[in-house]
């Protein structure tokens, strides 16, 4: 249930702002058809080392996922909030390493690594976007979905 793509990370925001963030998605997903993404590959961030964060990479042959993601960063810094200063990395996280994994984290990792480039689970389709808020218990991330826009081939 944790697994997820972030398209804009959005942090604390103003409630003026949030009250118009559901409208920003609509204009972002305008005209939008769904489209497929291959999931492929493996690894983790930031680096083998001291992992923090496990993925499966997203493969756009037309790049309408970066399309996507451009046009939600347009509606986001045009209600005020910071543009993201890094580039879009298409991922899946699957979940978030404990520092005190440890070893066992690691073990994991360098196993990921080497089937980073044979890691092949297919396509899947992306329909819709969701805005969610989540919140940081000690037991985890809990994610409370605000808004959903559907693509237009999933209206």
């Amino acid at each position: 249930s944790g697994i997820h793509l972030t398209l804009k990370f959005l942090g604390e925001i103003p409630a003026e702002i949030g009250a118009h963030l559901h409208q920003a998605l609509e204009r972002a997903t305008a005209a939008r058809s769904a489209f497929s993404v291959r999931v492929r590959g493996a690894g983790c961030f930031p680096d083998a080392g001291h992992p923090r964060v496990v993925w499966v990479g997203l493969e756009e042959p037309r790049g309408e996922l970066s399309a996507l993601q451009r046009a939600i960063e347009a509606e986001c810094v045009a209600l005020g909030l910071p543009a993201e200063d890094r580039p879009f990395s298409p991922h899946l996280t699957l979940g978030r390493v404990r520092r005190e994994a440890g070893a066992e984290a690691a073990s994991f990792v360098r196993s990921m690594r080497e089937r980073e480039q044979t890691v092949d689970l297919g396509e899947m389709t992306v329909d819709s976007v969701h805005l969610f808020r989540s919140d940081l218990r000690p037991t985890g991330a809990e994610y409370r979905r605000l808004h959903s826009a559907v693509l237009e081939a999933g209206r």
